[in-house]
Formats: C-alpha cells, structure tokens, sequence
C-alpha cells in the first residue's frame, strides 16, 4: 500500500524558496531537499537572504516556518487517497568505496555535492552489495538492482524477469536512463524504450567512451561520446530534467562509469591529490595474505605489480579520489538543474554504487573479494519526508532498493524480490531489517556478519578468517584459528549455513583436495587491457 506520507508536496506555485549557494562554490544541492525536513544552518559562507539586514534577521522565524509546514504537510497527504508518488532521481556510481565521502569522515577526499546531500538526506552506513557470482561484479550487482532479486534468482541478462523500471512505468511513470548498462542491449530496451548517451559495457577509457541512444525500444545514433564520461551523463541526465514537460512522475536514472578504472580523471582532479596525497588504506599490504582464487591473472589485479608499492598504491589512490571527485562535480550539475526546475519539491534523489574497491587494501586492488571495502557502497536518500541528516546503521543491501522505490509508487512487488523496504527505518518503525549480512562470492567464497563479527569461509582452499569488527573494523587479524574463538567461529557457520538454505545456495563450505592458498607470483603475468590510455600503460606497465 502506497505511503501518502511519502508520496506529494504541494504544487509548484506553493514553494518556498531558500538556497544554501555560497560564492566559492556555486554547485548546490536542490532547494526541495529543505522542504518537509529538519533545517540546518547554512555554511559559515552562505551569502544572507537578502542584502538588507532587517529581512537577514528574519531568517530564523522563515526557518521555523518552513519547519512546521513540512512537519503539518505529510499528515494532511497521509489522508488523500489521490497523492502523486515522487519522481525519483537515481544517481549510481560504479566501484566506489563507502569511505570515499568527505560527510562521512573522510577528510582527505573532496565531495561537497555529495556532502550537502548526505546533510539533507539519510545515510546508510551499512549497505552491502549481495556478493556476486563472476569477477565482474558489477553484472550481478546491476541485475539484483533491476529484479530485486537475489543473484541465485536472476540470469546476468535479466532474461524473464519483472525489471524495475517496466514496473514503474505500469504505475504510470516515465522512464529515461543515461550511462552505463551491463546486462545486455536487449534487457535494456525493455527496461529503458527511451534513454540517451547509453554505454553498453562494462568499461572504456573515460575520454573515449562507445555510447548509443534508444528511442521507441531501438538502439541509434551509436558513436564515441565527445565529452568525459560523467560529463557526457551528467548532460543527458540535465537535458532530460530541463525539458521534462510530462504531466506523469519520472524515473531518470543515471549510471556512472566512474570511478571504476581506467583511473584517467581530468588532469586537474588528479594533480589535486598528487599535490594534497591522501593516506594509503590502514590495512593496505604489498601482498595478499593468501590466494582467494582472483588475486591473480584477473584484470583489476594487473593494474600494478606486486609487491605492491606504496608510491604505485598511492598514485592511483590519487587517481581514484580525481574520479571521485570530478564526479562529484558533475551530481551537483545535475542537483542544481533539479533545483531550477518546477518539480524539485517532489523528487526523492537516490546516489548509491554497485559495491566497493580495495585499492591497495588487503594487497589487493580489484572488488573480487568480501571484505568491507570491496562489498560496502555507499547509499544516501534525500527528498519528501525523508529525514535529514539522519544515519541508519541497520544492515541494508543494494536490492532493498527495489521494494523501496516500489512502494514510493504505489506498485505492486513482484514474485522472489530478496529486498525490504528501507522506509521503516528512516520512520523509526524498525529499528533492523534483518540480524546479520550474508555475502556469497562465485563458488569461492562465503561470508557471513554480525553487528561485531564477520566470518570468511573459502570452500576452494579450506581456509576460514574470523575478524572482530568492533576492535578490527579494518579486517587485519584472522582470529579463526587462535584459541577460545572456536564456539564463536561454529555460532557464525551455523548462521552461514541458516543464510545458504534461505536463498538457496548449495555451495559446500569445504573440499576433500583443497588447492594451495600460498600465492605465487612467478606465473603472473602482466598486461594492460585496451580500455587503459597510454599515459596510464606507460606509468605503470612501462614502455612497450
């Protein structure tokens, strides 16, 4: 049943207008994201409302006002059985870490787009990827989006099932996409018949990438993009939010290439970092402890030597923060064409990733592993009865996402979605949607957390880790095999298998001839893929 709370503002005509603009920073968040929430002081360097002192006094009493408004308005909707639904702007990221935004304690990354929506918005710190069944885990990633469903339930292609968007547009919603799609030309056209600047892939050279329309369910117009990835997205995200006319709510959904490698931002948002360097993860290590079955001979892991250096480490973490934050930029175009627009009040704006990246972690670059960089992203709502400012450690994975964004239109949820609506959380109705996080890995791994402990089974190689995150949030110290945590390491196993059977999982948790787990290098050979630009090849693979 629709929840009208969520649901309408009041027309156009009724808006209050406040801006939070500052003069050094000119790319703000949408005004609407101040409506119906609980205010907050504008920056130290917000310019006043007005040039005349007597109306700056006012400010105060306006904020009260808009205050009680936006507290009285949802119970008004709640009883109104014809409340609009929101439109919904969807902000995705690909292969960002969830401790890459400067809101959330990171001081030594630059996001302030992403930091006024987290002001204005709900974070959820604990929101997991559901594992992944290939090194690419963007795929699976993508297609339990779409589903809401399980990566045991749903085919890479999404062939046969139900997709969000199709739903949506049975609800009465429009739809439009821009930006990456990596489950297939055919499931796109069904989920998206309208979309421009579509790159069907799973990744190019940022200055290079391959992008195609579609119009009426056919692909057109394919060439390479002339502009930066996030640039060429964030353009058609803002050329569909200008020229929306529709009388129906949108679903715009936008989907980054960045900051997944090739780590090649514009020069400027790499020499910011190479000249202010930020520190190397706590738990980096120049090699890996063992050999989870990927940290050799798969693509993301070529993208340095091993040993892995600090220097090489630290360049590309340069690197990674410039994506991040040229991509930043961009979300804040977006936000600000939002916020010129007659339906900004009325539009719930997700920003989320397809899950996270080690990048020197663990000794290990790529996302192909299940500790908390790899398998954490980042998710923050902002808009229409969604509380600001406001943190939520409750386990969330990525695919709650779908029944969420089903019930803010009014849509029925169909068969085997894996997901839970998130709005309990941020009402205060739930303080949990579930006790625990289970993360399965292809048939190599299988990890199951707690609110204190995780455990990492490898199958291929017989080997477990118990990690205490409450003293070791970094994951260093492999408690499974020290004394007096063996009851702690068979209560995690029984959760574990108690997972496996409620998704179906059959992946036994031991072999009979285990493979070796001592990593060895002498057999690792390096190569650059095509998608790297030579400046990049020639840093680190060298001249050829």
């Amino acid at each position: 049943m629709r929840d009208h709370n969520l649901t309408r503002m009041p027309p156009a005509g009724s808006r209050v207008r406040l801006s939070l603009a500052t003069s050094s920073d000119p790319v703000v968040g949408p005004k609407h994201l101040l409506t119906g929430m609980r205010p907050l002081a504008p920056p130290a360097t917000a310019r006043p409302l007005s040039r005349h002192g007597w109306l700056r006094g006012l400010f105060p009493w306006i904020m009260v006002i808009v205050t009680i408004l936006g507290a009285t308005a949802p119970a008004a909707r709640a009883t109104d059985p014809n409340a609009s639904p929101p439109n919904i702007l969807f902000l995705f990221a690909d292969d960002q870490r969830a401790d890459t935004i400067a809101a959330w304690g990171n001081p030594h990354i630059r996001t302030p787009n992403l930091d006024r929506l987290v002001a204005h918005g709900c974070s959820f710190r604990n929101n997991y990827c559901f594992g992944s069944n290939s090194g690419a885990v963007c795929v699976p990633s993508r297609a339990m989006l779409m589903s809401g469903r399980t990566w045991f339930d749903v085919k890479p292609n999404l062939d046969g099932v139900p997709l969000l968007p199709e739903i949506l547009r049975a609800a009465g919603y429009t739809t439009f996409a821009t930006g990456k799609w990596h489950n297939g030309e055919s499931s796109f056209v069904r989920a998206f018949p309208d979309a421009r600047s579509v790159f069907f892939g799973g990744m190019a050279d940022h200055t290079k990438v391959p992008v195609a329309d579609v119009s009426g369910g056919k692909v057109t117009n394919r060439r390479v993009a002339k502009k930066f990835s996030s640039e060429e997205f964030a353009d058609a995200a803002i050329e569909f939010l200008n020229g929306y006319k529709g009388r129906k709510p949108f679903f715009c959904y936008v989907a980054f290439t960045a900051p997944h490698d090739p780590r090649n931002p514009p020069e400027k948002y790499r020499e910011m970092y190479y000249q202010a360097r930020p520190p190397l993860p706590a738990n980096f290590r120049p090699l890996p402890a063992f050999d989870n079955g990927l940290t050799k001979n798969i693509r993301d892991e070529n993208l340095a030597p091993y040993p892995r250096t600090k220097e090489v480490v630290g360049d590309q973490l340069c690197e990674y923060y410039g994506l991040i934050t040229h991509l930043d930029e961009q979300v804040g175009r977006i936000l600000k064409a939002l916020e010129k627009s007659d339906y900004a009040q009325n539009t719930i704006v997700v920003y989320t990733a397809d899950h996270g990246l080690a990048m020197g972690s663990h000794g290990l670059l790529g996302k192909q592993s299940l500790y908390e960089h790899s398998m954490k992203c980042p998710l923050v709502i902002a808009g229409p009865g969604i509380p600001a400012g406001k943190t939520i450690d409750a386990f969330t994975y990525l695919f709650d996402l779908f029944p969420t964004i089903c019930e803010w239109a009014g849509a029925k949820l169909p068969e085997k979605v894996a997901g839970e609506s998130l709005r309990p959380l941020w009402v205060g109705e739930k303080k949990q949607l579930r006790d625990s996080v289970f993360l399965p890995f292809s048939g190599l791994m299988r990890s199951v957390r707690d609110e204190r402990w995780k455990l990492i089974v490898y199958p291929p190689i017989n080997h477990r880790e118990l990690f205490d995150l409450k003293t070791d949030p970094g994951e260093t110290r492999n408690l499974a095999a020290e004394p007096g945590f063996a009851a702690e390491v068979e209560r995690l196993t029984t959760l574990l298998t108690d997972w496996q059977r409620k998704v179906g999982d059959t992946q036994p948790l031991s072999v009979t001839k285990p493979k070796p787990k001592e990593v060895r290098f002498d057999d690792f050979d390096r190569k650059p893929d095509k998608w790297q630009p030579p400046w990049i090849v020639e840093k680190y693979f060298g001249k050829p």
